[in-house]
């Protein structure tokens, strides 16, 4: 009995060192994407909002503290603190920056403001009010977010309402346009509090949007002008803004936002919704990989951060007969404070900057600036999720397995939708169990075509792939998917 229970537990010990093995080797996000987190100067808060590279390949970073630095040298395998330098003090909130012509352009809650170093010191010694046509009350909720200036040198903000229900002052909760020679015009309203601004590769403009009033989760939205963003709380301006025309029709508080949009022609429908908690709580930062392929194999898709989980998810977008929708999956995780600035160097570095603000994060850190740089390896993901007519057309990073690709056993899928209500946020509502009845993989091995019973408008379509391997036989790194489907793609 004895000699029975020996071989019992060797082969128990066998068996779960073997799991352990196993464990380990399953890939990891560290294996392609590396964090540095940067020392940083003895004694300053650096509240990293906002990036910009700078032509002479220094890296600005504005912190919410009012302050902006210089890093020289950004890209050395280690970051030390005298690689700092104060470039200006005593701004206002600063959480966007963007250059021109060798002035530094801060976007800060009361102003746009270029800044400018005339006598060669490494210091701002120039400060120019660029805009201001907006009202500022001191509530700690208006924030400010600028874009990265377009090829007219024109640029969108966004501006935070007053708290989260009202606008106490001018053209809060709305995105206003600034020309190149420094006008104020209204572009788009129902804005709620924005986390971040970024463009896509072909000039479009998208910000972050968080949960609570009139937005049921946090969610990616693309700026057009003359729209409504979904928030009514700053109406009261359109007195003040005649080239926006009329007030729309009051969206009904618990309908949905597809509903709404039906009846509301200036209601532009989320893009892409962040499953709350799933994906996020707080999102932030935009940046779009323009590197030509120098980050990895994800071009021209937009990564997007969150500040509460400290994390950087991707998004992949489409736009179908002119709706704009699309998939966010989980990336990276294990940033050391809540990100929020965002900003990609020539060379493919993507530099994330974070602070806890007093909310806390996943990141433990109260303040930080980070680098994330591809280690060259491309890890097995879900590349692209586009719309099809009956389903979804998934392309992968590399060939599938055919077998397990064509296993309906090894996905699973759901949906649900949030409620477009005037009550803080939402919970997941009208859930559905859609049935996978096909996958079939396309003659180049990158492609898997899902037919799917039960698709539904406005709703997140969450997908699981967990069966899916490469022909290695390695899972996907991420195998989570979240899809808002605004329109049927008749056209695949």
């Amino acid at each position: 009995m004895n000699f029975m229970r020996i071989r019992f537990l060797a082969s128990l010990v066998l068996l779960l060192s073997f799991v352990s093995a196993t464990r380990a080797d399953q890939p990891k996000e560290n294996d392609y994407y590396t964090i540095t987190t940067f020392e940083t100067p003895e004694g300053e808060v650096i509240e990293a909002c906002g990036f910009e590279w700078m032509e002479d390949g220094r890296l600005a970073v504005c912190s919410r503290r009012g302050d902006i630095f210089m890093i020289e040298n950004p890209l050395a395998e280690k970051v030390t603190a005298d690689q700092f330098s104060v470039f200006a003090r005593g701004l206002h909130e600063p959480l966007s920056l963007t250059e021109q012509d060798g002035w530094l352009i801060a976007t800060q809650r009361p102003e746009i403001t270029r800044l400018k170093d005339t006598d060669g010191d490494g210091a701002a010694d120039v400060f120019q009010t660029h805009a201001d046509g907006w009202g500022v009350s001191g509530d700690y909720h208006e924030y400010a977010f600028g874009s990265k200036l377009d090829a007219n040198g024109d640029m969108l903000i966004t501006l935070c309402l007053t708290g989260s229900f009202s606008s106490k002052v001018p053209f809060r909760g709305w995105a206003m346009k600034v020309t190149s020679d420094g006008q104020t015009i209204p572009y788009s309203s129902g804005v709620r509090s924005p986390g971040g601004m970024g463009t896509d590769s072909n000039g479009n403009v998208f910000y972050t949007d968080n949960q609570g009033p009139w937005n049921g989760t946090c969610g990616l939205k693309v700026l057009r002008e003359g729209k409504f963003m979904g928030h009514p709380g700053g109406w009261d301006w359109y007195d003040d803004a005649p080239n926006m025309g009329k007030r729309p029709q009051e969206p009904e508080s618990g309908s949905r936002i597809l509903t709404e949009a039906a009846k509301i022609p200036e209601l532009v429908p989320t893009v892409v919704m962040f499953p709350y908690n799933k994906m996020g709580k707080s999102a932030s930062g935009i940046v779009c990989d323009q590197s030509g392929g120098k980050f990895g194999p994800f071009e021209n898709q937009l990564f997007v951060s969150d500040q509460s989980q400290s994390t950087v998810m991707r998004v992949d977008l489409e736009e179908v007969d002119g709706v704009w929708q699309g998939v966010c999956f989980p990336f990276r995780r294990g940033f050391a404070s809540g990100n929020v600035g965002m900003e990609m160097a020539p060379n493919g570095s993507m530099f994330v900057g974070g602070t806890n603000r007093g909310w806390g994060s996943t990141g433990p850190r109260p303040f930080a600036v980070e680098r994330m740089d591809w280690t060259g390896k491309v890890p097995f993901e879900i590349k692209h999720m586009k719309s099809t007519a009956d389903g979804f057309d998934l392309e992968f990073t590399q060939p599938v397995d055919a077998a397990t690709a064509t296993d309906l056993a090894g996905y699973e899928i759901e949906t649900y939708t949030y409620e477009y209500r005037s009550q803080y946020g939402s919970p997941e509502v009208d859930p559905t169990k859609p049935t996978i009845t096909s996958a079939t993989v396309l003659e180049d091995g990158m492609h898997v075509r899902l037919v799917i019973d039960g698709l539904q408008l406005g709703h997140v379509h969450e997908l699981h792939s967990n069966g899916v391997r490469n022909q290695d036989g390695n899972p996907l790194l991420h195998p989570q998917a979240y899809y808002t489907l605004n329109k049927i793609n008749e056209a695949n």
